[in-house]
């Protein structure tokens, strides 16, 4: 999980820059990268809330079916 989490924190800081690269004087012209980076990092931490929400859940089923066989 952690590896994942690094992985995702990285993108979120390294790519918006690559991607801008070519569009480079326009977004920033505009005023719009700053946009661009907020709504691709928030698509992230909602992409990683959502899956550490369904690791817990899962991982309270596995308890539960654990116990009811015990």
């Amino acid at each position: 999980m952690h590896r994942f989490l690094t992985i995702i924190l990285f993108m979120a800081i390294y790519l918006p820059g690559v991607w801008a690269q070519g569009n480079r004087d326009f977004m920033r012209e505009t005023g719009k990268i700053n946009v661009v980076v907020g709504v691709i990092l928030l698509i992230f931490i909602g992409i990683v809330w959502f899956l550490l929400r369904i690791e817990r859940k899962l991982t309270k089923l596995e308890h539960q079916l654990k116990e009811e066989k015990q």
